[in-house]
């Protein structure tokens, strides 16, 4: 979460107008993350959560992530729920760009991961792709390998500046995952980037999972890969495999990888690290100075490919 775009006083009135959520008490902007402006949105109706999509949300997709989050909501799971506008629909526009107003969710997300949140991502994200059985809409993963090679191959002269022999690393990384990538394991949609900041808990107990604007439909266990990618590392990028063993367990105890899916977690976690290498290195040269938010650190996915390089098999992940 960040700002880029800012509201005037009129135009919070003019988005109000279009809700049935009365008058805004409040609403201040969230300086964190780097995908979209966010604002914590307080009115005589309640807490909210405020988002004005900017440069990668596709305004065509709002329809699929609104409905991915509604389709939670709906079914109990800990997803916030968009708010409909007086005419019905789950998005508008503020400040000339497409928004929407959904639930706030109470929890802080947990800076130092455990055993135990492992865990506790692991079983929601199973119950998550559960939920999500049948849903009808689908989007197809734009950040998948032709993704990451859009947005690695044009900057391999900086990820070189970044570390010498980095850019001829990253190539063999790319060329490897894409001849070796999966091609027929169960599908849906997945919430594709639930980092400890998009994991609400109060104590040790998940409540709640937000911003799915990276949803789409993958294979599932891309989306435990990018879970163990992002929950099972420790300082240094050594993998925790205590973490990552709770994490597959407590996934399994609701929906059962399959033998296929299993062997195929050493590719997806590598391809998952690819992903945000991809994404971080593009963010690295391209924030807007004056905004909000600093960008994350590009080596952090290079180290932790440096493991990925080595495994083997699920074992190795804790499986």
């Amino acid at each position: 979460m960040a700002v880029y775009t800012h509201l005037s006083d009129a135009d919070l009135d003019a988005l109000l107008g279009e809700y049935n959520l009365g008058e805004a008490t409040s609403c201040k902007g969230i300086a964190e993350g780097v995908e979209n402006s966010n604002f914590a949105l307080t009115t005589t109706a309640g807490r909210f959560i405020l988002t004005i999509f900017e440069k990668r949300v596709n305004e065509d997709e709002l329809p699929f992530f609104m409905g991915v989050m509604a389709r939670l909501a709906q079914r109990s799971f800990p997803a916030p729920r968009p708010m409909p506008t007086r005419n019905g629909a789950l998005f508008t526009r503020a400040a000339g760009k497409a928004a929407a107003i959904v639930t706030f969710l109470d929890g802080v997300w947990p800076r130092t991961p455990g055993i135990a949140h492992s865990a506790a991502v692991g079983e929601a994200l199973a119950r998550m792709h559960l939920a999500l059985e049948g849903f009808e809409l689908t989007r197809a993963n734009a950040l998948s390998v032709d993704g990451w090679e859009r947005l690695i191959a044009p900057r391999l002269a900086q990820a070189e500046f970044l570390r010498p022999g980095l850019a001829h690393a990253i190539e063999h990384d790319v060329a490897q995952t894409r001849a070796s990538w999966p091609r027929a394991l169960p599908r849906g949609p997945i919430h594709a980037d639930l980092f400890p900041d998009n994991a609400l808990f109060l104590g040790e107990q998940l409540s709640g999972v937000i911003d799915f604007y990276f949803a789409c439909t993958d294979f599932l266990a891309y989306d435990l890969a990018i879970c163990l990618n992002a929950w099972c590392f420790e300082r240094g990028c050594v993998f925790d495999v205590a973490r990552g063993a709770a994490m597959i367990a407590a996934y399994e105890t609701v929906r059962p990888l399959s033998s296929l899916e299993r062997d195929a977690l050493p590719v997806l976690a590598r391809g998952a690290a690819l992903r945000f290498f991809a994404t971080r290195l593009a963010d690295w040269g391209d924030t807007p100075a004056g905004a909000l938010v600093k960008p994350k650190d590009p080596l952090e996915y290079a180290d932790k490919l440096a493991f990925h390089r080595q495994a083997k098999g699920a074992a190795d992940y804790g499986g």
